[in-house]
């Protein structure tokens, strides 16, 4: 995510947006001038972009019903158009505050910006079959650790405000209630559709549990943080299948096979990294 190569890409963007409506809710930008879906080239690059209800997109960053354009927002991106739409506003704000909320379930006690960040990034990925085959496997390093600040810029007023936490910003390190209640009271406030996963993942069959008795159950459980990275990854996975057949369709077929090469090239050359 070289969000420093699209600081100067202004005129390119507003190009790119006088195709669309002019009632666009949001837009934004992510990696070197990458939108999502294959389209016409600019300045010589690939631009790829994608099209979403404001409905649809409120509903994911809320409830992350399937944690594909939610995934994106949690990560620094460039803002290129937004509306006064306060239901968005608000939306976009909770996303964030529940990155935040399902990363603490899955860190230790103590940790430090850079894991949380870590971890962040990483939720969008869990259960993604792409990440196995056709993706870097350094990618969430490559996206964290080049952009700290961003994402301290992006998280650090949420952290300060968490009564949850104690962030002690000098020394860029963390503290947060690992108790059986302060679990509790993070799981309560995860996003619908992970509560959800994490209650069929833990109630016995015929059982028929309500989902806050499955969560006081869970955050007495040593593995809580494996519980919702399990939940996290019942979401992730059948989306991301979806997403890369429907690229196929959208895209084309020629489109996609030199796409997949691509990134199979890119996970070849950080294996080789790695092992160098």
């Amino acid at each position: 995510m070289a969000l420093q190569a699209l600081q100067s890409s202004g005129v390119a963007f507003r190009k790119i947006l006088c195709h669309f409506p002019e009632e666009l809710s949001l837009a934004f930008a992510y990696g070197s001038g990458v939108y999502r879906q294959a389209g016409p080239s600019s300045d010589q690059k690939l631009i790829k972009y994608g099209i979403i209800s404001t409905s649809v997109l409120i509903e994911d960053l809320l409830n992350w019903n399937n944690l594909y354009i939610a995934g994106r927002l949690q990560k620094p991106v460039k803002i290129v158009a937004m509306n006064e739409n306060v239901a968005l506003r608000s939306a976009l704000d909770k996303n964030l505050k529940s990155a935040v909320t399902a990363a603490f379930l899955m860190l230790p006690e103590s940790f430090s910006e850079e894991d949380l960040f870590i971890e962040i990034a990483r939720l969008s990925y869990s259960g993604d079959f792409r990440m196995v085959v056709g993706e870097d496997k350094a990618k969430v390093l490559n996206i964290v650790k080049p952009n700290i600040a961003h994402f301290r810029e992006l998280y650090g007023s949420i952290l300060q405000e968490n009564p949850q936490v104690v962030y002690k910003i000098q020394q860029g390190s963390l503290e947060v209630d690992k108790s059986p209640e302060g679990q509790f009271t993070q799981l309560m406030t995860l996003p619908k559709t992970l509560q959800q996963q994490i209650n069929h993942i833990m109630d016995p069959p015929g059982k028929n549990r309500d989902v806050e008795e499955t969560l006081l159950q869970v955050a007495h459980d040593p593995d809580c943080g494996d519980v919702v990275r399990l939940g996290l990854s019942a979401i992730v996975r059948p989306s991301s299948m979806r997403q890369s057949t429907k690229g196929i369709f959208t895209a084309g077929l020629k489109k996609s096979v030199i796409y997949s090469s691509l990134k199979l090239h890119k996970m070849w050359k950080g294996w080789l990294r790695k092992t160098s």
